[in-house]
């Protein structure tokens, strides 16, 4: 069926909801309908009046919608730090499923700042329907008052009495130590993230545990910032304090840790064994390619907002125990067997032991 085009309306203002339905022959009550709640319109009238709104330049108002039924179909995702690949595929499949069931994405970056983070939620809160934060440097307290106003998931961090979505970081933290086992490291140095990380926190006591077991020595270096510069600052202290295994809050500063060791004369793998977390697209092209615990990213996104979704519409949200997504080790070329013959010394090189 076509549909003629109207007449535009007069230039001092916008189409209304009241043009589209005098040209598509309906009332104004059936146009809002078609677009707020499209199952409930005939499928040839809801063409006719899409067709009509797209002849006419009109297009509809979320907020001024969300003023008799309080649903604007937007979700707010707070992230940490956007210049972080670690979010990329986390954005993507948060997006794809807010798309799919209808809803328009806010994203926020709270730049690694619990001040920022705070400001971004107070400007989200009127406007959306509910939350996903990634990553949190927020306080659990301020967390879930938070909670209390909207409905909301917590990404990469479990918080008591909120729905919380994580990766599993203890199988990941044990496949990295038996890994380095079986290379026969027999000391692991964890390079840690930022102090106020949940997952730095679990990483590391989950490495501690599973070197327990596996009569590995660990020790702790840090903490730095999550990104490559952080890992360069912490390979100019490395190679003042020799290891043969390196494990790194993410493949962001281990990539860093490569660079800054390759720059110092060590030669990774050969010299020291060096392992991340996450799996972003960089890691399979630094040189040499990055071992890493990899995460199922894109489906982290698009699970917390259909869970989110799932509770914006009634479903009761099971905040006990976080959501746990499994991890795999994914082997590269910058883990190999430890040489008896060579190690770290402290000017970089590397020496008989």
């Amino acid at each position: 069926m076509t549909v003629e085009r109207p007449p535009p309306p007069p230039p001092s203002r916008p189409p209304t909801i009241y043009d589209v339905a005098k040209a598509a022959g309906v009332a104004a009550s059936t146009v809002s309908r078609a677009f707020s709640r499209p199952g409930r319109v005939n499928a040839e009238t809801a063409e006719r009046i899409r067709a009509a709104a797209q002849a006419l330049g009109y297009r509809t108002n979320p907020l001024a919608r969300a003023l008799p039924t309080g649903r604007t179909s937007m979700i707010a995702v707070i992230i940490s730090d956007i210049t972080n690949p670690f979010y990329f595929e986390i954005i993507r499949g948060a997006q794809a499923a807010a798309a799919e069931a209808g809803y328009t994405m806010l994203l926020a970056d709270a730049q690694e700042s619990d001040v920022l983070e705070r400001e971004a939620l107070d400007r989200a809160l009127p406007t959306v329907e509910g939350i996903v934060l990634a990553s949190s440097r927020m306080s659990d307290s301020a967390i879930r008052m938070t909670a209390k106003q909207r409905p909301m998931i917590v990404l990469n961090r479990a918080v008591a009495g909120v729905p919380s979505l994580v990766t599993d970081n203890p199988h990941g933290a044990r496949r990295a130590a038996e890994h380095f086992a079986d290379l026969g490291h027999r000391t692991i140095t964890y390079v840690a993230g930022p102090e106020a990380s949940w997952a730095d926190g679990i990483r590391w006591r989950s490495l501690r545990e599973a070197a327990a077991d596996l009569g590995l020595q660990t020790r702790r270096l840090g903490p730095y910032k999550p990104n490559v510069a952080g890992g360069e600052q912490a390979a100019g202290d490395l190679v003042h304090k020799p290891t043969t295994a390196i494990l790194a809050y993410n493949d962001q500063l281990a990539i860093g840790i490569i660079r800054g060791l390759t720059a110092v004369g060590t030669v990774v793998p050969d010299d020291v064994s060096i392992i991340g977390f996450d799996n972003i697209f960089a890691a399979d092209l630094i040189t040499p390619r990055l071992t890493t615990v990899a995460a199922p990213l894109r489906a982290l996104g698009g699970t917390a907002v259909h869970n989110l979704l799932a509770i914006i519409n009634g479903a009761r949200s099971r905040a006990s125990d976080p959501t746990v997504l499994p991890t795999r080790l994914v082997e590269r070329a910058s883990t190999t067997r430890r040489s008896r013959r060579r190690a770290m010394t402290p000017a970089g090189r590397t020496s008989a032991n």
